[in-house]
């Protein structure tokens, strides 16, 4: 039996590993540990890379949301729209600002921000729009920034997974206001430890993303306002640095193996493949399908050696975290719908081609009837092991 992984950080390691140490010591050779030549570079090859003009590294995608948050003067007595389709960390981003988050619903097609919901959310209170291009794929942005406009709100896109995504050619990070991205491990670019970036067009944003990230200050001992500590450290972005410059072709390859998880899976009945918007460059950092026996599919796919996820199984506004928002089942019916049914599959540029076909025969053999084994799955998961 196959034991295929979610992600598969060795198999990227692997021909990267003698350059990766090589920068590794000479990091350690000079010991210039924050704030130094390699993040300097990181953050200009990656401002490149968005076509953005300015980016700051920060200590994770959290940090490049709050701090996203606060250079935009978000602050207590606002409000930020967003979506509970997403990552606790989004919202959370939002809280620490001292803010309200507000939902919107998703779309049934794309799990993305539903952009015809926006304008019955916004109040006088809405200071910032915070769409979150979720799994790889942008929002459609052109409603968002004319909303913004004719509202005078700042944006904030939510791009940690969204590296090098596009949206009418134009790639996230120069969509909004400013842009948070995360480095985390098991992102399409990650780091071997924690960490983040701001990107934006705007100098003073820039200038102030500067300043919060370390402690307020560009004098030492000299605060100008209340900061944090989140300084990208010089070891995560020299693995940054070369992880950068295959950025670009990760990309694609997990863009042609989406395509041939599409044909593969395409006509299978119970199986909704993932629908890449007609504006949109998706860049899957997950493929994401729905099937409505999603907990039974998931036992069945662990069983023969297929470890897959859920990318997100609660809505965020059913959080016990955001009780004190009053939200119950049912205020936003179709993310609470896909958050039933949604399922992860494997994907990484190392994923080879057997590899894929054996997933998909698998999930081809759970919905077939004549199987056997299928009922004792499922019998499985309602004995509580796929939950």
């Amino acid at each position: 039996m196959k034991n295929i992984p979610l992600v598969d950080l060795r198999g990227q390691y692997a021909p990267l590993q003698e350059e990766v140490k090589e920068a590794i010591s000479a990091v350690l050779d000079g010991m210039n540990l924050f704030l130094g030549e390699n993040v300097f570079q990181l953050e200009s090859d990656f401002a490149a890379f968005c076509n953005a003009k300015h980016a700051v590294g920060v200590g994770s995608g959290t940090d490049a949301l709050y701090l996203g948050l606060r250079a935009l003067g978000v602050g207590p007595g606002d409000e930020v729209i967003t979506v509970p389709n997403t990552f606790i960390a989004t919202v959370s981003a939002i809280s620490m600002a001292g803010a309200k988050p507000v939902f919107v619903d998703i779309d049934a097609g794309t799990y993305l921000m539903d952009t015809s919901k926006i304008q019955a959310a916004i109040t006088e209170r809405t200071k910032a729009l915070l769409p979150v291009h979720l799994y790889g794929q942008p929002v459609a942005m052109d409603k968002v920034r004319m909303l913004a406009k004719e509202h005078g709100l700042a944006v904030l896109e939510d791009a940690c997974q969204a590296h090098g995504a596009e949206y009418r050619g134009a790639r996230t990070g120069t969509l909004g206001d400013v842009a948070a991205y995360s480095f985390y491990y098991s992102k399409n670019i990650g780091a071997y430890g924690e960490g983040g970036v701001a990107v934006t067009d705007s100098r003073d944003i820039a200038t102030q993303l500067q300043l919060l990230r370390n402690h307020g200050s560009s004098t030492r001992y000299q605060s100008v306002l209340y900061g944090m500590n989140s300084r990208l450290d010089e070891i995560q972005a020299a693995v940054l640095r070369i992880k950068l410059r295959h950025l670009e072709r990760w990309n694609e390859t997990r863009r042609a193996l989406a395509a041939e998880y599409n044909r593969r899976l395409a006509g299978l009945p119970g199986v909704t493949t993932p629908v890449e918007a007609p504006d949109a460059k998706h860049v899957y950092h997950l493929y994401v399908i729905r099937v409505q026996e999603r907990d039974e599919l998931l036992e069945w796919l662990k069983r023969h050696g297929v470890h897959a996820g859920i990318h997100y199984p609660v809505p965020i506004h059913l959080q016990e975290a955001c009780r004190d928002l009053e939200h119950r089942e049912g205020d936003f019916p179709v993310a609470e719908r896909v958050a039933k049914e949604i399922i992860s599959l494997p994907i990484y540029p190392e994923l080879t081609i057997e590899d894929l076909d054996y997933i998909c025969q698998t999930i081809g053999d759970f919905f077939d009837d004549e199987r056997t084994e299928r009922p004792r799955a499922a019998a499985a998961s309602e004995g509580g092991t796929g939950k």
